[in-house]
């Protein structure tokens, strides 16, 4: 049984690999996800989840869902800014296609 990929390491897979090689995404898209992923481990260091120790598991919906509230009452994000979000989250927690059968997310 091979040991789970940490979440440094799929964070880092998820930049260089999925959305460079294999999804070819823009340059825009890609700030604008690593800047969710930096707003969401600084949420997640507030709470008492320290960036170094967390897991993919820890991005459950109850925390997914405070950390969007978070962002439209504390940070006033508009609707559609939290939305965006939500979509780099779930882009980040959905495998890519060749994992999908090994893996899965906590959101529908």
């Amino acid at each position: 049984m091979t040991p789970s990929p940490t979440f440094p390491s799929l964070v880092q897979d998820f930049f260089t690999q999925r959305l460079l090689s294999q999804a070819n995404a823009s340059s825009r898209t890609i700030t604008s996800y690593r800047d969710t992923l930096r707003l969401l481990l600084g949420y997640a260091a507030t709470t008492g989840k320290p960036p170094a120790t967390l897991a993919l598991a820890d991005l459950d919906a109850p925390f997914v869902l405070a950390f969007l509230d978070h962002l439209e009452k504390e940070r006033r994000n508009s609707t559609r800014t939290r939305n965006i979000r939500f979509a780099a989250i779930r882009s980040f927690e959905t495998p890519p296609p060749c994992r999908a059968s090994s893996a899965s997310s906590p959101f529908p």
